[in-house]
């Protein structure tokens, strides 16, 4: 008896996070191509090459991003600096987009979902762990990108996040190269509020 219970809530958590997971596949290609478009990707240098037509704000280091059909909502992030390693040495690697989100999706119920796409496949079963002022956080994986487990995770790293001044996610390639990526959290606060503005209907 004890055992199917066992089952049964792991087979829950096992679904919930499956259901986040495709949250985050219905709306992560849209929104990374946006981002691309807008030179996101050169933010982390203070630079933005351009404007997308669903970037609706800019507040320091972050982004706020909009878009309709379904109406979603996110705040957005590039590093400020990465460092790859593979067995203790640092290497030199190609990685696609590095971006952490907090998004909301009113018609899939999601509020504050945190996610990050780390530009590369993560090692199968792995997670990533967030940083942020010594308080740590594990995200799950599954190909490039990662997500924490459920809305109270959520709450708790936004929380930490408005808090922080500096958030640092690590995680390993399914190569195994070792990645390390700092966020500036300035601007974090007023972009995550924007973006739940935008999308609280």
């Amino acid at each position: 008896m004890l055992a199917r219970k066992g089952h049964a809530r792991l087979a829950g958590v096992g679904s919930e996070r499956q259901r986040r997971l495709e949250a985050v596949r219905t709306m992560h290609p849209r929104i990374i191509r946006g981002i691309v478009c807008a030179g996101l990707a050169l933010a982390a240098t203070g630079v933005l090459a351009q404007e997308s037509t669903n970037r609706v704000a800019a507040h320091t280091d972050w982004s706020v991003f909009e878009a309709s059909d379904p109406t979603q909502c996110w705040s957005v992030s590039a590093p400020k600096e990465t460092v790859n390693t593979r067995d203790g040495r640092v290497v030199a690697v190609r990685r696609g987009d590095i971006l952490l989100f907090v998004s909301y999706i009113p018609s899939a119920n999601v509020k504050g979902q945190v996610s990050f796409t780390g530009g590369y496949p993560f090692r199968e079963g792995s997670t990533v762990t967030m940083d942020v002022g010594g308080t740590k956080f594990e995200l799950f994986t599954q190909g490039e990108m990662a997500w924490s487990a459920s809305e109270a995770d959520d709450a708790k790293i936004v929380t930490a996040l408005k808090r922080g001044s500096e958030a640092v996610l690590s995680g390993t390639s399914s190569r195994g190269t070792r990645t390390e990526d700092k966020f500036s959290l300035f601007g974090f606060t007023a972009a995550v509020e924007e973006a739940e503005k935008r999308c609280s209907g």
